[in-house]
């Protein structure tokens, strides 16, 4: 596996743009396009919130019914979430517009949307944004950013990533994606879109697989908030023209595209965390020595998920009461007795906690390292051979400013 740059337009056949339709307010881009030359395998995630925005609902049925797809059409600044039927009937149009501009089946039209919930979509710019993106979408690197910002929303950057997975024969295919996320997240599926293409001949079955794989060791594992969108979606589309022999099964192919996929869906997930709403740092959470993956899954995320763990990060305090807290609550099995913990960043080390007692750290030590704009706390267990992580980011004041004044 090798990283490259690049995102959604990385793997051949795939064409994406994002231009502005006059949907936000202050002129920005907020619709953006991903088209295939040729139809795709497809596999999807979507949101457990009871609450689903109409995209979820029309791609799922695509998605589970078809497995197919050849384009993605997505608007930022509107969620299209309780929108009833009319928020279904923007979906159709939406899809049957972007068919027709493109001269492909409109069954094979996914959408997605991001914004305010509760306000109705305007299709007329929903339709003047397809045309604008038939004409401006491209295979280069610099569509596929502007793909990128055009589906953020309150994001401060784009996300993207990419990587050539090498194959025990010597062929290689290409995986690359992108993503928005900056507030509202707390993925239960899988306010997080992300679309990922590739290149790789493999299976429906199989992509479906190695996606639902991937998702709860990456975007599962990521807590901005605590709040699990209506919207989130995770969308993998293949159009098999690398020309590797296709993945059918669970071998060594098979391994090494999940190896891939894991790859460019970690540094996406991070990317959310480092990026929430207000955050001024990535607080990534490291379990080692569970009993179960499980429970090393609900400690790393109890963790980044905690409020008070997250307002003392902000604080540069090294309060391991707050990291022990949440591992408490956490549902997890465990002996608190023999915990250790560890925070670190670019500026050191140093252990907190030791054996069940506080150690005698250096606070100045521990203050430096937490003003840091990546930061990791390890949990040592010793309770058996199970390990996970979890992203996070610290909470600030500006996060209550973003969202107090979120629709204004």
């Amino acid at each position: 596996m090798k990283v490259i740059s690049g995102g959604v337009t990385a793997a051949k056949g795939f064409l994406a743009g994002g231009v502005s339709a006059g949907i936000k307010k202050n002129g920005s881009a907020d619709m953006a396009m991903i088209y295939c030359e040729v139809p795709c395998k497809a596999a999807g995630t979507f949101t457990t919130n009871k609450v689903k925005a109409a995209p979820v609902v029309w791609d799922r049925e695509i998605v589970n019914g078809k497995h197919a797809g050849q384009a993605v059409v997505i608007n930022s600044g509107v969620a299209n979430a309780c929108t009833g039927e009319a928020g279904m009937a923007v979906c159709k149009e939406t899809a049957e517009t972007a068919g027709k501009a493109l001269s492909i089946n409109p069954d094979l039209v996914l959408v997605a949307s991001t914004g305010v919930i509760g306000n109705q979509v305007p299709i007329d710019r929903i339709r003047e944004g397809i045309g604008l993106l038939c004409g401006a979408i491209g295979n280069d690197a610099g569509s596929g950013t502007k793909a990128a910002r055009a589906i953020m929303t309150t994001d401060t950057v784009s996300k993207e990533a990419a990587v050539v997975v090498e194959y025990p024969d010597g062929t290689e295919s290409v995986i690359g994606g992108c993503c928005k996320g900056s507030g509202m997240i707390h993925p239960n599926m899988c306010t997080m879109l992300c679309f990922i293409t590739t290149d790789t001949a493999i299976s429906a079955e199989m992509l479906q697989k190695a996606l639902s794989m991937t998702v709860p060791e990456t975007f599962n594992m990521v807590s901005v908030d605590g709040d699990t969108s209506t919207n989130d979606t995770c969308l993998l589309l293949s159009d098999g023209l690398a020309g590797n022999r296709e993945i059918t099964e669970e071998d060594e192919y098979f391994k090494a595209f999940a190896e891939g996929l894991l790859d460019v869906c970690t540094r996406l997930a991070k990317m959310m965390a480092k990026d929430g709403e207000g955050a001024t740092c990535l607080f990534e959470c490291e379990v080692r020595g569970a009993k179960t993956k499980e429970d090393a899954r609900k400690l790393a995320r109890s963790v980044v998920s905690s409020t008070l763990t997250k307002a003392a990060i902000a604080g540069h305090d090294a309060n391991c009461g707050r990291f022990l807290c949440a591992m408490g609550y956490s549902g997890a099995d465990f002996d608190p007795e023999k915990v250790d913990l560890i925070i670190e960043s670019s500026a050191g080390s140093v252990e907190t906690f030791h054996g069940g007692v506080i150690t005698d750290f250096s606070e100045e030590l521990a203050t430096e390292i937490l003003s840091q704009d990546e930061i990791r706390c390890i949990a040592k267990l010793h309770d058996g051979s199970f390990g996970a992580c979890a992203w996070g980011c610290d909470l600030t004041h500006e996060y209550v400013n973003i969202n107090a004044d979120y629709r204004s």
